[in-house]
């Protein structure tokens, strides 16, 4: 976050914003990326005592839990469903790859933000309106062509202004845009005002360095100023379910790995100890130095051309009794000690960062049952339904705020109050046969509705799963083809 912004903040709207949590947020982004220079830089000295550096062997371990929490909170099974079928399609199109989200690229950009949500501690989704007219008073005027696009954010872009039971309520937005060549600031300002939520939009040059800024005409199309008219924020924000023991948070959430970087760096430490045995550990050859300058009279000389990090040249041996003028040695590589270590640091990790002890194995596979399967993962299993928790409040935010903007400025006919849900993939979390067999066993019980049924496991609405059942269930040789129209018994 550049700290010139925050100042400026200050200076035009009177926001007081306490930029120290930002300094760790860089840290923590230090670490997603792989390299965090006060650690992973090692400084040495050389046989003259000038100073050299080299850079430790690591294995990335911030990016690979960010990944791997990302892939279970949002992937290509995460589905919102809508009550209302036109509205749906409007949102997410026919086949919920289109409409409003399509045009984002919503699900795969959701999924990326979900792990830049798990290194930062917050991200955001922010509407911005396509082509949107306005008046003088910057109301927005209807118009059935105007577009809906999505900015995805992370924490350190987002300045919370006011704060309220932790959620945010008042908001600024930084980006990084080019104009004309020029890379500029770009900041959005989400204040409520006398009911609704008033966005004001500036844009910044940045001086040498970083540290100054000063305040530049809009691009054309941007408007200064544009008053919603509704109390619902235009921005929907997510944290993963980790309090922030930071009191300099002021309503930002905490990475996922905040309280674990001293088990990153155990990881690391194991990891660039083993690397370096190996490095290390290459095979010597110690040859007398009266050996090599026998050879044909032509000086001190080694075997071949590849030779140069395996032979060493050492003082006369011939003089020496009983030893040989060529010695090998082979140091021990460490191997299942190392192993140990770099399997031990990452048990710890991986139950620091919510995923179990057993999450990051790297032993033979073998077979195990639904009950130890469950069992393995009860730690990743609480944390993740925690998650959940989260990002459905988010999602469904981010739902109603699009539909209400669609209502209002685009089509009158969508349905702003309709029944939205959010469906997870909890496949990695459950034994998914185990659990569709329970619920085949539930539904023949009389315990369980078949529309209820389809709805869990296909994904259907309500009323489409009623309407399918009202229809008729296909029976077994329907879905093997037998009995279709210009079938004939016996045809290949």
């Amino acid at each position: 976050m550049n700290r010139a912004v925050i100042t400026w903040l200050k200076q035009e709207y009177g926001y007081t914003v306490n930029a120290k949590f930002y300094s760790r947020i860089k840290v923590w982004e230090a670490w997603w990326k792989g390299f965090h220079k006060p650690f992973h830089r090692i400084r040495y000295e050389t046989a003259d005592g000038k100073p050299k550096f080299r850079d430790m062997y690591t294995m990335k371990m911030a990016k690979k839990i960010t990944e791997d929490w990302a892939s279970l909170l949002i992937n290509d099974k995460t589905k919102i469903v809508l009550g209302d079928q036109h509205s749906s399609e409007w949102l997410q199109g026919e086949n919920e790859l289109g409409g409003i989200l399509g045009l984002s690229n919503f699900w795969d950009q959701a999924n990326d933000l979900m792990e830049r949500m798990m290194w930062s501690g917050t991200c955001a989704i922010l509407p911005k309106l396509v082509n949107a007219a306005v008046d003088g008073q910057g109301r927005i005027m209807p118009d059935p062509d105007m577009k809906i696009k999505l900015n995805y954010l992370s924490a350190d872009l987002i300045i919370p202004l006011s704060v309220d039971n932790g959620i945010i309520t008042e908001a600024a937005f930084c980006s990084e845009v080019c104009v004309k060549g020029q890379d500029n600031l770009y900041l959005e300002v989400h204040t409520l005002e006398d009911g609704e939520y008033v966005i004001r939009n500036h844009l910044f040059s940045v001086g040498e360095g970083k540290k100054t800024i000063r305040e530049e005409q809009l691009p054309e199309g941007t408007v200064k100023e544009l008053r919603t008219g509704s109390a619902r924020p235009w921005f929907a924000i997510c944290r993963p379910a980790v309090v922030s023991s930071d009191e300099n948070a002021n309503g930002l959430g905490s990475s996922i790995y905040a309280d674990a970087i001293d088990n990153l760096k155990g990881v690391d430490l194991a990891f660039n100890n083993f690397n370096q045995d190996l490095y290390l550990g290459q095979k010597k050859v110690f040859i007398s130095k009266d050996l090599m300058s026998d050879m044909g009279g032509q000086g001190d000389v080694v075997p071949d051309d590849v030779n140069q990090q395996l032979f060493c040249m050492i003082g006369s041996a011939y003089s020496e009794p009983g030893k040989s003028p060529v010695t090998e040695h082979n140091p021990a590589l460490r191997v299942t000690d190392n192993t140990d270590a770099v399997q031990a640091q990452l048990d710890y990790l991986s139950f620091k960062v919510g995923f179990g002890t057993k999450h990051y194995q790297f032993n033979a596979g073998s077979i195990v049952t639904a009950t130890q399967y469950t069992g393995d993962k009860q730690d990743m299993i609480q944390n993740a339904h925690k998650h959940f928790i989260k990002v459905e409040q988010f999602l469904m935010h981010l739902t109603r705020t699009l539909l209400e903007i669609g209502s209002r400025f685009i089509d009158s006919s969508i349905d702003p109050d309709t029944k939205i849900e959010i469906m997870f993939d909890q496949s990695p979390l459950i034994d998914e046969n185990a659990e569709r067999q329970r619920d085949k066993d539930d539904v023949s019980a009389g315990l369980m509705q078949k529309w209820e049924y389809r709805v869990k496991w296909y994904g259907e609405t309500e009323e489409d799963a009623k309407k399918a059942l009202a229809d008729g269930e296909p029976t077994d040789d329907e879905l093997m083809g037998f009995g279709q129209e210009g079938f004939e018994e016996g045809e290949d």
